[in-house]
């Protein structure tokens, strides 16, 4: 054996129980010891089936590597060869042999013996299964070609354990995937009745044949079969003239002889390769369209987008029973149809359904932006939550109520605008009213709504003039009603409705609203009273008063189910969700039971973060 400079060995075929301990106490008793290291995973810190043993010397090495290779440690035995630092040795292939057709009994330390004879072998390994079975190849490293040059020509073709076996210099699997070179030949759709014989025949007319088979079952034929030439270009040859050759009224097929990770691996390439093709031939043409009515199928889906365009295909998508899923595709001809199409239909009613249209998205993408579109959704939940953002909002500009939770800070953006909340109108009056005379709720709202402000122009001032009357002067600060509800407005610009003994009225010619005695008997809907909340009003109404008309059908309904926290929770679903949803959440209690929780956890996990309860009393 050729000296080392280094005193490291590698230890290998470790059971991941072995520890560094365990491994000092087996190799103490051959050398003095200078440090062990079982490689482990980064992340789980498991063992990698694998360490290295560092000796004083290089005697006490060479004596651990013959004396302790191939022990059995915790019932595995473990292979032991010198360390090396630089991989262009193992990676150089030079002196490598590759021995296949072994038998199951051979292991390491009976193949290390088979071809000690022949040089020093730096590495020698039977490839086993996860359980530990022989999977019948091996290889053995020499420390010089010439050995492996002599080891391949005494071992090559001889019996082991009554098994011919095959020895020849190790081929790297990149240099194998670009050699097309074989001899083995895959034959299937074979008829039951050729045999052996018969199938050497049919190809013994490309070249010498050195084996045939057919693959049985209890003697039965399995319809298929391998063919071994003797020479690469005869097995080339066979594959070329016989596959797709008819044969006993079948259609043979002959191709090359493949390991089944090499033949998986090839479909797999070969099915992604199609599935690229299929997406980019559709891409930006085929459109997903959803909401759907339970009436609707291929021919009037088509027939509904048959002026975008030329369409090549309309599928309304149907369960196992024949029964619409409610969504569907329709593929155009040209992009710039397909664009055309999602633009006038997305929001259209069709069947009294609004329909939402968009380009068809492979799974996983849609999968990706939807999973981004919940994360920033309960972002922003948490977020308005946490700062008191407005939960129910349409701007001021159109003069429609801005709603906010009571207690909580007013947004940034209202220096110019006052806000306050009903229940600090009605608890507390302002100067020049009577308690007897406090404003009622706007015509149309839900009486039951005590979480929602309603926003008055800039805090107002009192101010004398002549004949004692009061005057209301807005003090533009912006402040609003959080200073104790002193910036009420005249009645009369608002819609407040008054009394007629109330001690302010409205001045002289301005209109005077009167109270309805039967408003909180109104049904849910629109403003206009008795009118049921509709699909077709909805989307005939700008966003402002849509908002407005969803979040008072869908405050009650919340209310049944969560009362303490039916402002926030109605306000959270409006900011989050588009109206498409709001309306499946009305129609579909069980989706809106789970979207009440999904909110409800939101603010508790706040209010835990504050230390307060989600359900305490406001101050």
């Amino acid at each position: 054996m050729a000296p080392f400079t280094s005193a490291s060995l590698y230890v290998g075929d470790l059971h991941p129980d072995v520890t560094e301990t365990l491994l000092f106490e087996i190799f103490k008793q051959v050398g003095a010891v200078a440090s062990i290291r079982v490689c482990r995973d980064t992340i789980t810190r498991r063992s990698l089936g694998y360490a290295y043993v560092n000796f004083h010397t290089v005697t006490d090495a060479e004596h651990a590597l013959e004396t302790l290779n191939f022990t059995l440690i915790k019932n595995r035995p473990c292979r032991i060869m010198w360390s090396y630092r630089d991989p262009s040795i193992r990676k150089s292939g030079l002196g490598n042999v590759f021995i296949k057709n072994l038998h199951k009994s051979i292991d390491n330390k009976t193949l290390y013996d088979t071809f000690i004879s022949f040089g020093n072998i730096l590495s020698c390994k039977v490839v086993t299964d996860e359980n530990g079975v022989s999977r019948g190849y091996g290889f053995v490293h020499y420390e010089r070609q010439e050995e492996a040059e002599q080891a391949i020509s005494k071992v090559n073709n001889m019996l082991l354990s009554a098994k011919q076996v095959f020895v020849g210099h190790f081929i790297p699997k990149k240099e194998k995937s670009h050699s097309e070179r074989f001899t083995n030949v895959y034959v299937k759709n074979l008829d039951p009745s050729i045999d052996e014989s018969e199938l050497k025949i049919i190809f013994s007319q490309f070249g010498t044949i050195t084996q045939a088979v057919i693959m049985r079952e209890n003697g039965s034929s399995r319809g298929f079969g391998f063919v071994n030439f003797s020479h690469p270009d005869e097995a080339k040859a066979a594959v070329t003239e016989m596959s797709g050759k008819e044969l006993h009224g079948k259609l043979l097929y002959a191709g090359k002889a493949q390991k089944k990770s090499e033949r998986e691996a090839e479909l797999k390439l070969k099915f992604e390769q199609l599935r690229i093709e299929r997406i980019n031939r559709y891409q930006g043409v085929n459109l997903y369209i959803k909401n759907l009515d339970d009436t609707i199928d291929d021919e009037k889906l088509r027939a509904e987008f048959s002026s975008f365009g030329n369409i090549t295909s309309a599928k309304v998508m149907r369960d196992d029973k024949d029964n619409s899923r409610g969504f569907g595709f329709v593929c155009f001809s040209t992009p710039e149809e397909a664009t055309r199409a999602v633009t006038e239909m997305n929001g259209r009613i069709f069947v009294n359904k609004p329909l939402y249209v968009a380009l068809a998205q492979k799974r996983e993408v849609r999968r990706a932006q939807l999973e981004l579109q919940h994360k920033q959704a309960q972002a922003n939940l948490a977020a308005r939550a946490g700062l008191g953002n407005p939960l129910y909002t349409s701007p001021a500009t159109t003069g429609a109520p801005v709603f906010y939770p009571p207690g909580a800070p007013l947004p940034p953006n209202s220096r110019n605008q006052s806000f306050m909340y009903p229940q600090q109108i009605m608890s507390r009056p302002s100067r020049g009213w009577t308690s007897q005379n406090q404003p009622t709720t706007r015509p149309g709202a839900y009486q039951g709504m005590p979480n929602y402000g309603v926003p008055v122009p800039p805090r107002s001032r009192p101010s004398r003039q002549r004949g004692g009357q009061t005057q209301v002067v807005g003090s533009g600060n912006g402040r609003g009603a959080q200073g104790g509800g002193q910036g009420v407005q005249t009645g009369a610009k608002r819609g407040f409705k008054y009394t007629p003994n109330a001690r302010n009225p409205p001045q002289s010619g301005l209109p005077i609203s009167q109270p309805n005695p039967n408003l909180s008997s109104q049904p849910l809907g629109p403003d206009v009273p008795g009118t049921p909340l509709s699909i077709p009003a909805l989307a005939a109404a700008n966003q402002e008063e849509r908002k407005q008309l969803l979040g008072e059908t869908l405050f009650p309904l919340i209310a049944v189910h969560e009362p303490q926290n039916a402002g926030k929770i109605t306000g959270m679903l409006l900011e989050s969700l588009d109206w498409h949803e709001l309306i499946h959440l009305i129609e579909s209690t069980e989706t809106l039971l789970s979207k009440i929780n999904e909110a409800r956890s939101v603010l508790q996990s706040h209010a835990e973060q504050e230390g307060d309860s989600l359900d305490a009393p406001q101050q």
